[in-house]
């Protein structure tokens, strides 16, 4: 009953398995302990009516005290027990699931996070874990506790009398064979729901996250209709499922409760023919009131459990993603990176083919080409962020696929073009560069990027909060703080994704003098559209089409007048003369 495909589908951990064994246990245990109650008061109507046939003694006060102090104790211990094990315990695996995503997905390759957006994300690290809590919590225990006590309870009764036990029973399974025969449409309701529900949370961050260019189009109202529209198809979806599931569950518990109206008329029946006592169908009466008490919360939540199914699948679809994992050592001799024959596809759309290059160490390497060729791509392969498809890529002679990518990166100082600050001070978030940093060293790297320009002007300096991801700088601080972070951590290999882009043209002289003294020695892997940028590199590499179609010193591709670099310097050099003002059409302006 518990085994890996009840932990699959329920998403469960192996702790969590265990725990629902337990609340499955002591709701068996409390449903049988409440079950025994009936017992007691079946025992006392038994020796009444002893009195009035034949005379008996009822049992003292004292006697009826004892026992009813007994159940009641019992009653408490079995229930806080079933108490713990169905929430204490479950709220335990709430945690652990929610942190045993974060490290599942701290572990997955880059491309896993290119196929799911972040409110695709969000919903399923809060929402569906909220949902599977619910089903954990107050479902998952209950039921299958009421399918064994119930099933121990029916073999009782069928032997006391089974023509009152079925008449009795008939409705639990009825009730529940009309639930699962409603699952797959439950189950295709949820799936629709959750789909508009992750539509309105799509809509409500690209508004947010869109909110200048919105208002700069005067496209407020487009988008408010549009977002009103997906809030209201939403509701209705939410709705139609709700109300399928609530008539079927309705419908159940309604049969169920019919075995009432059956077990009366077939005792009456029975007792006129003298085949039973009446005390016999006064048990099977007893027994009614508590044997169905247990699928109430059952019925009124099975639905739910149908419902969770999309989010279990949604949360074994992370576990089952193939992480990035590898060694936990990296001793490379050297710093050389050596493309060989690599390639890469995203989603079967090839962006790199057959890709082979060497960025030696104490040099810096080059990668140009036009948008679209594969030069960030190569450099995310390069500190397996990806991992390639073909070839390999060796750091010092070691295959980087063979390395766990968090001992990997440890070697690595990357500044991309999008810059991803933390909602934190200017110092708290440079020193995230290298962790225990003394505030000198912190300092040393913010001034060596150029930060100590703007940083002044801020109300408390280096401890100044920037914001969520450093709203309150502009683009070109924003680039200096990530340039300052990659300068503390000082590794020995250096990526630079359009590192500079966003600064001014004194400000990136600036920060290109502190790239240099500092990073001399280490190996160096730049991408850059500017050229100016890129012809002080000991070497160049071109990719186009995702190919390495040249590649050497710059003097010696800038001699090539028809090659792609030479190309691309004069069409920038010629773009550079481009001015507003065209004195041809002096008149018309």
């Amino acid at each position: 009953m518990f085994g890996r495909d009840f932990q699959r589908k329920y998403a469960l951990s192996d702790q969590g398995v265990a725990t629902t064994k337990k609340g499955t246990l002591w709701t068996v245990v409390v449903n049988l302990v409440a079950m025994a109650g009936m017992g007691i008061l079946y025992a006392l109507m038994t020796q009444f009516m002893g009195t009035l046939s034949d005379g008996a003694k009822l049992p003292g006060i004292a006697e009826f005290v004892l026992l009813t102090l007994a159940f009641v104790m019992l009653s408490f211990v079995t229930h806080h027990q079933q108490y713990k094990a169905t929430y204490g315990l479950v709220y335990e695996e709430v945690k652990t699931m929610r942190v045993s995503l974060a490290e599942r997905l701290r572990k997955l390759p880059l491309s896993f996070f290119g196929k799911r957006d972040l409110a695709d994300l969000t919903e399923t690290v809060m929402g569906d874990v909220n949902r599977m809590e619910h089903v954990w919590s107050h479902v998952l225990g209950y039921l299958y506790g009421s399918y064994i006590s119930t099933a121990i309870i029916a073999v009782m009764l069928l032997a006391m009398d089974w023509r009152l036990a079925v008449a009795c029973l008939w409705g639990v399974p009825t009730a529940f064979l009309l639930l699962f025969g409603s699952r797959k449409m439950s189950e295709r309701n949820a799936a629709a729901t959750k789909a508009a529900a992750l539509e309105v949370s799509d809509a409500i961050q690209e508004t947010l996250e869109n909110i200048r260019e919105i208002h700069a189009t005067n496209q407020e109202q487009r988008y408010l209709d549009d977002l009103n529209a997906k809030i209201d198809a939403h509701e209705r979806t939410m709705i139609k499922g709700e109300l399928a599931t609530g008539l079927f569950v309705n419908g159940a518990s309604v049969i169920m409760r019919l075995g009432v109206a059956t077990t009366i008329l077939a005792g009456a029946n029975l007792i006129l023919s003298g085949q039973v006592g009446f005390m016999t169908l006064f048990l099977f009466l007893l027994v009614i009131t508590r044997i169905y008490a247990p699928f109430d919360q059952s019925l009124a939540l099975i639905a739910e459990v149908f419902l969770s199914q999309v989010s279990a699948n949604r949360l074994m679809e992370i576990y089952d993603t193939p992480i990035a994992e590898g060694a936990e050592t990296f001793a490379p001799a050297g710093h050389d990176i050596v493309f060989k024959n690599v390639g890469f596809a995203y989603d079967n759309e090839r962006v790199l083919k057959g890709v082979s290059f060497t960025a030696k160490e104490g040099e810096v390497t080059a990668l140009v080409g036009p948008s679209g060729s594969g030069k960030s791509t190569c450099a995310r392969l390069a500190a397996r962020l990806w991992d390639a498809t073909e070839g390999s890529i060796e750091v010092g002679g070691v295959d980087i696929s063979t390395i766990d990518p968090e001992v990997l990166l440890g070697d690595y100082s990357m500044v991309f073009q999008d810059v991803t600050l933390f909602d934190d001070t200017v110092m708290a978030n440079i020193r995230l560069g290298k962790l225990g940093a003394t505030d000198e060293e912190v300092l040393a790297a913010a001034s060596a990027a150029n930060c100590d320009e703007f940083v002044d002007k801020l109300p408390d300096g280096y401890g100044t909060p920037i914001g969520e991801n450093g709203a309150r700088l502009s683009g070109g601080e924003r680039q200096r703080i990530s340039i300052a972070r990659a300068l503390l951590k000082d590794a020995p290999v250096v990526l630079l994704d359009e590192a500079t882009a966003s600064l001014d043209v004194e400000n990136e002289t600036k920060v290109q003098g502190a790239l240099s003294r500092l990073l001399a020695g280490k190996t160096v892997l730049v991408i850059a559209h500017r050229m100016r940028t890129v012809e002080a590199a000991d070497k160049i590499v071109v990719l186009a089409d995702g190919r390495v179609v040249e590649e050497g010193a710059p003097a010696d591709l800038l001699a090539k007048e028809d090659g792609i670099f030479a190309r691309m310097r004069q069409l920038q050099s010629a773009s550079a003369n481009w001015s507003l003002w065209d004195p041809t059409r002096r008149a018309e302006w």
